[in-house]
């Protein structure tokens, strides 16, 4: 009678030993003294002081975070304005089009990505004279390009959820299309938003290959720091700073997961007080 669950529990065990196991591992180990990423030498912390020592490392790290915040805000702002009108106009001319550019980066690879974005580059450098260099501006506007499209997907996922009488109510009753926006589809919507943000920051973090097309000399970002650093070898700088990117990666996740949370709970009392009321 219990094999079932016994079964599951323990295919439930091994897959999240199969994510978790590595990682931690990898914590564990950038704390070692020894040299060797694999040996055990003792317990040190040296090469997280050593890590904070590296001036390549934090210039990378910081144009990582640059970019990764300026892609994330954009293209937040563009996926949200693609969502709303994907999932509230349903009729439009070239609405066929419009759709099937935005959900193209999903199942496109990356490495076409890349070649076609820094195809562009050049072209418009030849014609325009921009960008005379590639750096901060093509990777974060690479990056606004893919990572957008996961913002557009998620919001409209959720006001395909959402009730659209309220919105219709809203105009009945005089409200003029951009205060509705603004008072009813936003504040139903924000909790996509913060998540659309959030993944399209970690995405743009920890991008490796359209990042490699998109970049140019002393413009080097983390992740392709990192690979170029492995490729070498592992070595116990790059665990510990494998390390702090989960920590600060995870505590970001955590702190807009509890205010996501309590958005979340006050619009339900919200409701419920509007409900209450209005019977």
């Amino acid at each position: 009678m219990n094999r079932r669950p016994t079964f599951l529990i323990t295919c439930l065990a091994f897959g999240f030993a199969f994510l978790y196991v590595p990682i931690i591992s990898m914590i564990f180990f950038s704390f070692n003294k020894s040299r060797l990423a694999t040996v055990w030498g003792g317990f040190s912390t040296e090469w997280y002081w050593k890590l904070l020592q590296n001036d390549q490392i934090l210039a990378a790290a910081m144009l990582s975070l640059k970019i990764a915040f300026v892609s994330a805000t954009f293209a937040t702002i563009l996926g949200t304005m693609a969502g709303i009108a994907l999932s509230r106009f349903k009729r439009f001319r070239g609405r066929t089009v419009f759709s099937g550019m935005v959900t193209a980066p999903l199942i496109m690879p990356d490495v076409i990505t890349g070649i076609s974005m820094l195809m562009m580059f050049i072209v418009l450098a030849e014609w325009i004279g921009w960008p005379a260099s590639r750096g901060f501006s093509t990777i974060t506007i690479a990056h606004i390009t893919f990572s957008m499209t996961y913002v557009a997907t998620i919001v409209q996922s959720r006001l395909s959820q959402a009730d659209v009488s309220i919105e219709e109510a809203a105009l009945d009753l005089g409200s003029r299309p951009w205060q509705v926006l603004r008072d009813i589809t936003l504040p139903v919507i924000s909790p996509a938003i913060v998540t659309g943000w959030l993944l399209a920051f970690t995405i743009s973090l920890d991008d490796v290959v359209i990042t490699s097309f998109t970049t140019g000399p002393g413009s080097t970002t983390l992740p392709i720091l990192i690979w170029s650093k492995v490729r070498l070898g592992v070595t116990p700088d790059i665990n510990a700073l494998a390390t702090i990117i989960i920590l600060v990666v995870g505590a970001i996740v955590i702190a807009l997961s509890l205010v996501l949370n309590r958005i979340e709970a006050q619009r339900e009392r919200d409701t419920q007080l509007a409900t209450k009321a209005n019977g």
